[in-house]
């Protein structure tokens, strides 16, 4: 992979391409593209960027005011494979370009300001994130809400709800119970090649790899497994993964969703994510303490869970978020920190004798999440656990379902719906804004849009499953 301005014209030039496509995320995490011609492409893009409208973009600016810069990044770029003339891609950072300073509201740009933090802590120098993005692969989907009516479907061969379906040559029976859906082999795990294909196409596109297979739920649930990397290479890689899987997926007919709870009654959509601090090239989350983790580590996971309430608004944005977040289905729904306990919100994974390995799990996030936002909140917690000594207290390692209900009551929990968790980001956020990482601007516009867009519309309109309570009162 290209790492030079330099390197990239070269593969231009040898590769003969003449279209280069420059991909950027909007805040609330769609990636966004403009195609350019080569010969607007030199190595003064690099560092000065290219000019675009960005008063559509969403959250952004206004239109009296709309111009923007496109930086590209040459670490990021790849051929795409998903278009028919050979184009380059590669992933920009936002900049102003009266000022030619990194643009507030740009996701990426928050990332980078957030390493940068750290790195002005003196705490360390590089935050390590490995996600674990979860998705469905549905064979179709149908919804729309408007005035009078409101319905969505979505379906699967592989779906237990098919048990009895009539299918060409008839029904061979092949379905996936509830919460049997990990790691079956064929005849039931029919996405074998949909998923290899995923995980190779995705090499191509520069995230390093590790594995696939499907996971927990009935109807197509999947994990592709990805190597950690630093902040801003990890968010990078995520959102190539969701364009890879969604763009493979379509080649087969099939539509793939990160919805954090698209069915009823079965295992929803995560993104746990594993995270360490770094300094001189040596660990810091490794010593003697719990779990062998240094007391670093534990005010980190301190400040995490101190802030956890609020982070949710960034890491869990978006009303289905929380209809996975119920007890029952492995969810992360207590604020607490264990090296067993799949129902914490923080876990300390297995991880050998190598200090390098050491690490914890926040199993919070989804991906329905902006990435380069969700990491940089949760490392702003963290940095503030570590810079005033949040101790997490005592490590939950019970098993939670055999808590009696005082007990229970005394382990804090996940906010209940994003209003609730944008609620706690207005109250709680003076962390996030430490080091300019987020901007006062930035929280306050996310909170008005994250309401205005999503939270106050899903609250006003009827719900199907009302009609089946109340219809008949």
């Amino acid at each position: 992979m290209a790492q030079t301005p330099q390197e990239v014209l070269q593969m231009i030039k040898e590769q003969n391409i003449q279209i280069i496509d420059l991909k950027f995320i909007d805040m609330p995490g769609i990636w966004q593209h403009c195609s350019f011609h080569v010969s607007l492409i030199d190595e003064d893009v690099f560092t000065d960027g290219i000019a675009f409208d960005g008063s559509s973009v969403r959250g952004w600016k206004a239109i009296n005011n709309s111009d923007m810069t496109m930086v590209p990044d040459p670490t990021t770029a790849w051929i795409d494979p998903f278009m028919e003339e050979p184009t380059l891609s590669m992933i920009c950072s936002i900049k102003e370009p009266r000022t030619g300073q990194p643009y507030e509201r740009c996701p990426r740009v928050v990332a980078n300001k957030a390493i940068e933090y750290l790195t002005s802590t003196g705490i360390g120098d590089t935050a390590f994130f490995g996600p674990e993005p979860e998705f469905f692969i549905f064979d179709s989907v149908a919804y729309q809400s408007s005035m009078n009516t409101g319905y969505y479907k979505v379906d699967s061969s592989e779906g237990l709800w098919n048990m009895g379906r009539e299918e060409p040559g008839g029904n061979l029976g092949y379905k996936l119970r509830n919460k049997q859906g990990y790691f079956p082999v064929a005849p039931l795990d029919t996405y074998q090649d949909i998923r290899t294909e995923m995980l190779l196409t995705m090499a191509k596109c520069g995230v390093p790899i590790e594995k696939h297979h499907h996971e927990v739920a009935t109807g197509g649930q999947a994990e592709l497994g990805i190597k950690f990397s630093t902040l801003v290479a990890a968010a990078d890689s995520v959102m190539t993964y969701k364009y890879v899987c969604k763009n493979v997926g379509r080649k087969y007919g099939k539509t793939v969703t990160f919805m954090p709870k698209p069915l009823f009654g079965d295992n929803g959509t995560g993104m746990h994510t594993h995270q360490s601090v770094w300094k001189d090239g040596q660990p810091t989350f490794a010593g003697d303490q719990y779990a062998g983790l240094s007391q670093t580590a534990l005010y980190y996971i301190g400040g995490l869970l101190k802030h956890a309430p609020a982070v949710l608004a960034l890491t869990n944005p978006s009303t289905n978020s929380f209809k996975r977040l119920v007890p029952g289905f492995e969810a992360p729904v207590n604020l607490a920190y264990s090296q067993g306990n799949r129902s914490a919100s923080v876990r300390i994974p297995l991880s050998g004798p190598n200090p390098k390995a050491k690490r914890l799990e926040f199993r919070c996030p989804d991906p329905s999440c902006n990435p380069y936002l969700a990491f940089a909140a949760m490392l702003m917690a963290g940095i503030d656990g570590i810079k005033n000594q949040i101790h997490p207290g005592e490590a939950l390692d019970v098993d939670i379902y055999e808590l009696s209900p005082e007990e229970l009551a005394k382990v804090p929990s996940t906010p209940g719906s994003l209003m609730e968790a944008l609620s706690n980001l207005e109250k709680d956020h003076d962390f996030l804004l430490a080091g300019d990482v987020f901007t006062e601007d930035f929280i306050q516009t996310w909170i008005s849009y994250k309401l205005d867009n999503e939270a106050l519309p899903v609250n006003i309109r009827p719900h199907p499953y009302e009609f089946e309570l109340y219809y008949d009162i």
